[in-house]
């Protein structure tokens, strides 16, 4: 491990910039597409032949899983990414709140991370660095976990993450692959932060927006460790680069089933629709139709703008909860109590056929949208 500064450095005196101008892309927008990932490992070796690996990379859950002695386990993930907001400080906050998903996602706590810096020290001063690094421990420290090391390079481009490790009961750990037919889906976080961040970029977001991508963005995930903990929830991923599409297909695929999306009872930031139409739609939104559209089916009609809104990347996004349909409800009020106020039921499983789609796209409200308004937080 290496101190996350370089201290031989000198501080030098550079003219300010925006940090995303030194990104070719930003957030988990910058996730290769699930196309080219699927080259890149389909040939891995199998890991199956480790009889304590709960959790490898088989199904792309979230976070990989070590069954220590047949009671508690040990969840490991990295994650970053390069910035999606020029704020030094806000960066940190965002990268390592979403490094620090993958494990509440799998029904873990963490217990410990490391940084991950790569920074164009010719380009980038050394009090920016330190802001994105004191931005990320603050997630960290909130969460209740020391950012106990890491390593960090000189890069093109500026890059920041955390590595995680987390611990888990075994018979908490909750994967993507679990999800049952009959079971209804819930979504715990708005979506549009690709929208948002593409608007960002050329500089068309609202400071009302920014301030709304802000909070969704740093806001824990830590409510799947207490999902986890409850025998309604069957399974559970996060929603980031691939988009709520990619992500619910994985989770099809993984489950042997078809997830049914309800596209009128999703979340969504409240100038999503009106930026997207404009046309502030990121790269990888494209990239992830192009590379599962052909596994998802779309009602007759279906605009694109709505479509690009399913693709979009979500930096630091929500939770795809697979629950038992009765329970739903419940869950919900709970979830939205604790401060998910975005949180709704957005579809169904159902038994997965061979060769139909693996993600099936509806309108027409079968979902609930509204959490009960008595749940509000005071």
């Amino acid at each position: 491990m290496h101190d996350p500064l370089d201290r031989d450095r000198p501080t030098t005196d550079l003219p300010p910039l925006r940090l995303t101008s030194l990104a070719h892309g930003g957030g988990c927008g910058c996730k290769l597409a699930p196309s080219v990932l699927q080259q890149l490992i389909g040939d891995q070796p199998q890991t199956q032949h480790f009889a304590r690996l709960l959790v490898g990379a088989e199904t792309g859950d979230d976070a990989a899983v070590w069954d220590l002695d047949g009671e508690t386990c040990v969840l490991a993930t990295t994650d970053f990414f390069m910035p999606v907001v020029d704020d030094p400080g806000d960066f940190g906050r965002i990268a390592a709140t979403n490094a620090l998903s993958d494990i509440y996602a799998m029904g873990g706590t963490p217990i410990m991370a490391l940084a991950i810096l790569g920074m164009p020290l010719g380009k980038v001063d050394i009090a920016t660095v330190r802001a994105i690094l004191q931005g990320g421990a603050s997630i960290c420290a909130e969460a209740g976990v020391p950012v106990a090391g890491g390593h960090s390079i000189d890069s093109v481009e500026p890059i920041y993450g955390l590595a995680v490790i987390g611990t888990a009961p075994k018979a908490q750990i909750r994967r993507n692959a679990d999800a049952r037919p009959g079971d209804a889906l819930i979504l715990t976080k708005a979506l549009g932060v690709g929208v948002y961040s593409a608007a960002f970029k050329k500089g068309a977001l609202s400071a009302e927006a920014y301030d709304e991508m802000i909070a969704s963005t740093t806001q824990l995930n830590r409510i799947g460790a207490a999902l986890a903990r409850d025998a309604a929830v069957h399974g559970v991923t996060d929603v980031t680069g691939f988009g709520l599409l990619g992500h619910a297909l994985e989770m099809a695929r993984g489950s042997a089933a078809r997830l049914c999306l309800d596209a009128d009872s999703l979340p969504l930031f409240r100038q999503a629709e009106a930026l997207v139409r404009q046309g502030f739609v990121t790269g990888a939104s494209e990239r992830n139709w192009a590379s599962y559209g052909a596994s998802v089916e779309l009602p007759a009609g279906f605009p694109d703008w709505r479509r690009q809104i399913l693709t979009d990347p979500q930096t630091s996004g929500g939770l795809l909860v697979s629950c038992a349909e009765a329970e739903a409800d419940r869950l919900v009020s709970e979830i939205f109590a604790a401060g998910y106020q975005a949180t709704r039921r957005i579809g169904r499983v159902e038994p997965g056929e061979p060769g139909e789609p693996g993600v099936k796209v509806e309108t027409g409200s079968r979902s609930s949208t509204e959490a009960p308004r008595e749940a509000l937080p005071v």
